[in-house]
């Protein structure tokens, strides 16, 4: 009888990105290779890695053209976007070339890594996948192998400022991602912390407790 082997999951907020390398590729069918913690410190931007779990399927070409639709955004912000799964750049290359009224992703410009050999979602814990000991053939894996929607905002120096994980069935909300960078942005420049529901140019707060009854006083 099989028995199921528990992951540990590790939480990377407040702590450095992976520095793992990995295939990408771009629309125009470039070949990369990409490593999020270098990219971010090299050229001292901040990053938003956002994984889904296959290509040519449902939710996912939503999200994909949602975040190409906000990718001005991002720039202004000083911030790449990068998606990632475990598809192959070739797999990435044909639906890059599927129209989107046929479910592909036509018309999305910014790269994509291919995690093939899952090195960094494995590192990660953001994988579908369990591990069974069978009496017979070992270790083997249950689950589809391929990635939650997880996401990582990850600042100039590498070190990862938020991340979240969605269910495959649950799209996200591009326009919270910009906030959140906004929030952060806010936070480096004037060293003030952020209230629930901040947005930008909504008063923030110092952080002792003088400020949280300003705040809240306001409020």
């Amino acid at each position: 009888m099989a028995t199921k082997k528990e992951r540990y999951i590790m939480s990377f907020t407040g702590k450095s990105f992976p520095s793992i390398t990995v295939d990408a590729i771009d629309y125009l069918g470039d070949n990369l290779q990409i490593n999020i913690f270098e990219k971010a410190v090299k050229e001292g931007k901040k990053v938003i890695l956002f994984w889904y779990p296959k290509d040519f399927t449902f939710v996912c070409p939503t999200e994909l053209h949602a975040f190409q639709e906000a990718a001005a955004e991002f720039e202004k912000r000083n911030t790449i976007l990068i998606g990632a799964s475990c598809d192959t750049n070739e797999v990435h290359f044909a639906w890059l070339n599927t129209a989107k009224d046929n479910g592909g992703i036509e018309g999305v410009e910014y790269p994509i890594l291919a995690d093939t050999n899952r090195n960094l979602s494995s590192v990660l814990g953001i994988l579908d996948v369990q591990e069974v000991e069978h009496p017979e053939y070992g270790t083997l894996a249950q689950g589809s192998a391929v990635t939650y929607r997880a996401t990582y905002l990850i600042d100039e120096t590498g070190r990862v400022f938020h991340e979240s994980v969605n269910d495959m069935p649950l799209g996200r909300n591009v326009k919270e991602y910009l906030r959140l960078i906004d929030a952060y942005a806010h936070v480096q420049k004037f060293g003030e912390v952020c209230p629930a529901n901040w947005e930008e140019g909504k008063d923030a707060m110092n952080a002792d407790r003088k400020g949280v009854a300003d705040y809240l006083a306001k409020h």
